[in-house]
């Protein structure tokens, strides 16, 4: 994995290994089973997770969300690269070289 101090729309994501997720009504949870950790990823977090099943481009997570949600670009871009790094400082993403 290589760790950023910040990611960029042009960075690639991808989901980490050793995680199980569920769908607990519209809202996504995953177990970390390596930390033993629990986390509620939400609907869009949940959303974001899908994207990110196979490497996928920061900057493409934000188009499709955008056309799927009424959200602002500006908007979404900062909260997407927030949760992102969030998942990467929880050691739940991996994040490849451009």
């Amino acid at each position: 994995m290589i760790k950023q101090a910040t990611l960029t729309i042009v960075d690639i994501v991808e989901q980490g290994k050793g995680n199980i997720v569920s769908n607990m009504g519209e809202d996504k949870v995953m177990l970390n089973v390596q930390h033993n950790k629990y986390y509620n990823l939400g609907e869009v977090g949940g959303r974001i997770w899908e994207l990110i099943a196979s490497p996928t481009v920061i900057a493409e997570i934000i188009l499709t969300l955008i056309s799927e949600y009424q959200v602002e670009k500006e908007q979404c871009e900062e909260h997407v690269i927030g949760f992102l790094e969030h998942l990467l400082k929880e050691e739940l993403i991996y994040v490849r070289e451009k």
